[in-house]
């Protein structure tokens, strides 16, 4: 295939990075994470890196590989459990965190996409997250104002995708991905599948191949916590059939 597929993740993002740089990985825990584009950075070295992230991963998989090779400076990121190297790091002094409920990292990714540089909320206000932000009254109530987030680069996962971008998820893994998607100057998506163009039903599309500038189909993927778990469907107590 041809369009905007590259052969392998290293080379979907070639020319595309920089040390200093801000990326944001897609992904919730370890459910739906841009893998082999993660390897590829690992492997390019660079350092200084701003991460906007629902979480970094734990220790030896995920966004952690970065952590543990001095690869990000910085993490944007609403949940911070399950990795030991990270909590050290931080309590050193070695790592910055900007912390932010869930539901306003996801918002702040979707304005940046939508080329909104603000909004107010709620959530947050008279918290540690509101702190040094500017907090207006609107009908009576407190609001907090977040900043819209934009990267220089985003690395998302999908489904299936087809030679001009556009993107399918597939349950969970939908996640951070779709609005990641709009909001980085260079959008990069790996998939599981990689159909001809037109195989892809419109109505199914989440993501419009207008916003993905490189895809690459994914060499490997563990999915650690992505499992498909059966039982033996329980007999009927009357008939004595499967229900």
């Amino acid at each position: 295939m041809t369009g905007k597929t590259l052969s392998d993740a290293t080379s979907a993002l070639a020319g595309l990075l920089f040390d200093g740089m801000t990326i944001m990985a897609g992904g919730f825990g370890l459910c739906g994470i841009p893998e082999n584009l993660i390897a590829a950075i690992k492997q390019a070295g660079v350092k200084e890196l701003t991460v906007v992230s629902n979480n970094c991963g734990i220790d030896d998989f995920g966004l952690g590989v970065l952590l543990a090779g001095g690869q990000i400076k910085k993490m944007i990121s609403s949940y911070v459990g399950e990795n030991k190297l990270f909590e050290q790091l931080y309590l050193s002094g070695d790592l910055e965190l900007e912390f932010n409920p869930q539901g306003t990292l996801a918002e702040r990714i979707r304005a940046g996409g939508a080329g909104i540089p603000a909004f107010f909320t709620k959530t947050g206000v008279g918290t540690l997250v509101a702190e040094g932000k500017e907090v207006r009254e609107f009908d009576g109530e407190l609001y907090v104002m977040e900043r819209g987030l934009v990267a220089d680069l985003s690395i998302i996962k999908a489904w299936k995708g087809d030679a001009e971008g556009n993107l399918v998820y597939r349950k969970t893994a939908r996640n951070f991905n779709p609005m990641m998607a709009t909001a980085g100057k260079v959008t990069v998506a790996e998939v599981e599948e990689l159909v001809e163009i037109g195989q892809l039903d419109p109505d199914h599309i989440h993501t419009p191949g207008i916003f993905v500038d490189r895809l690459v189909k994914g060499a490997h993927f563990e999915k650690r916590i992505e499992r498909v778990t059966t039982r033996p469907r329980p007999e009927s107590a009357f008939t004595g059939e499967e229900v």
